[in-house]
């Protein structure tokens, strides 16, 4: 038997597509890549923008119509209610760990208590629950033992995270201790209270990932508020300035929508001063989406879809600018890599910069993987000198 994965959206759907494809290895189907070769076809759909729950509808349509015989699952944050009992029998299933991927992908947290208006996260995934911190040290410890270098901490919302009295912070600790030979990433932190621990943990350890991502939405109070988001703007400021005099020279991404409803030019300007103001080197901008069944379809005061888009544009221009400027600082510093593509030996740095080692390196290489008696570099952590930067590319040699 066959089974066809189609993920689409965030990390933690890429977690949930990553665990479940090994439970069904382990009980002896074989993966394909292809549609018609496929006895199962499952699609991890998404539903966070309009236009991508658009494109996962018309791609679990267009499967159906092809192939009407085929047995497709829908799940993810669009699931479908019939598959779900069914896919709880499934996950209950032990399962190795998997080991495709170059990077591990590890979930801790599903679910949210949120209620943001423009959000249906919660309507598929529920309330917030938490994987035992026990169990997460056991399973990055797995993922070590496979040879992963970089395991991501995937969640609905880290923040959220809680084991007991063990919360986020507790758990980054707890799994940076367990494997100090690989590197930890960590999906989005909110910019709540908790946050500020979870930066002092990070700082506490070097094996966590130097890059923070922060899903800031808006850089108006107001248009915050409108929101229901669980913060304002000044505690993105202050979240920041914690994190980067904790960890000079750190990574910083963000989350931006325009066009929320009753947004004025000033709120819009508000959001671009604070992409200016502060370090951030990677952005996540969209316009906002009305999502059926959300509060936000209904309230007044809607942004015209043109005015959504451009404001749109301008902060994804600012924040490529800034991206830029920031790959510019690492030409001769040296940058660590998780191996992702051993062919052009690339992979992303610790800081969340596309790095690649010089073509004619290949004699150096074959020297390194002698040294450390693998067959391959995928999956390892490789140090290499910055030697050129293309835009926010880096390219350089083995240190």
């Amino acid at each position: 038997m066959k089974v066809c994965f189609e993920t689409f959206g965030c990390r933690l759907n890429r977690a949930e597509a990553l665990d479940m494809e090994a439970r069904f290895l382990a009980r002896g189907w074989t993966r394909t890549e292809r549609h018609d070769d496929a006895d199962m076809i499952i699609v991890r759909g998404c539903s966070v923008t309009a236009r991508a729950e658009r494109d996962c509808i018309r791609l679990v349509d267009h499967i159906r119509q092809k192939y009407p015989l085929k047995r497709v699952v829908v799940t993810g944050c669009m699931r479908e209610k019939r598959n779900e009992q069914w896919l709880k029998s499934l996950a209950d299933a032990d399962a190795p760990v998997p080991t495709r991927t170059a990077r591990a992908y590890l979930k801790v947290q599903d679910g949210c208590n949120g209620r943001c208006l423009f959000c249906t996260v919660p309507k598929f995934r529920g309330k917030a629950v938490s994987v035992p911190l026990g169990e997460a040290v056991g399973k990055v410890r797995r993922f070590a033992d496979a040879g992963y270098g970089e395991i991501v901490v995937a969640g609905c919302s880290l923040t959220q995270y809680a084991d007991g009295a063990k919360r986020i912070p507790d758990l980054v600790a707890a799994l940076a201790d367990a494997v100090p030979e690989c590197r930890i990433r960590l999906g989005s932190v909110e910019p709540v209270a908790v946050a500020k621990e979870v930066v002092h943990a990070m700082a506490e350890h070097g094996n966590v990932c130097r890059f923070l991502h922060i899903p800031v939405q808006s850089g108006s109070t107001r248009i915050l508020a409108a929101m229901r988001r669980p913060y304002v703007a000044r505690d993105v400021d202050a979240l920041v300035r914690e994190a980067t005099s904790l960890m000079p020279g750190l990574g910083l991404g963000c989350d931006l929508m325009s066009g929320f409803p009753d947004e004025m030019d000033n709120d819009h300007l508000a959001t671009l001063a604070m992409l200016n103001r502060l370090p951030f080197t990677n952005a996540h901008v969209f316009a906002f989406s009305e999502r059926p069944g959300t509060v936000a379809v209904s309230l007044p005061n809607p942004v015209p879809k043109d005015v959504r888009s451009s404001r749109a544009h301008e902060l994804a221009s600012a924040a490529r600018e800034k991206r830029t400027l920031y790959a510019k600082r690492f030409k001769g510093h040296k940058v660590e890599i998780a191996v992702e593509d051993e062919n052009t030996l690339s992979g992303w740095t610790s800081e969340y910069l596309w790095c690649q080692v010089g073509k004619d390196k290949a004699g150096v290489l074959d020297r390194i993987r002698r040294i450390r008696n693998e067959a391959g570099l995928r999956k390892t952590l490789l140090s290499v000198i910055v030697r050129e930067v293309r835009g926010d590319v880096l390219t350089g040699d083995p240190a």
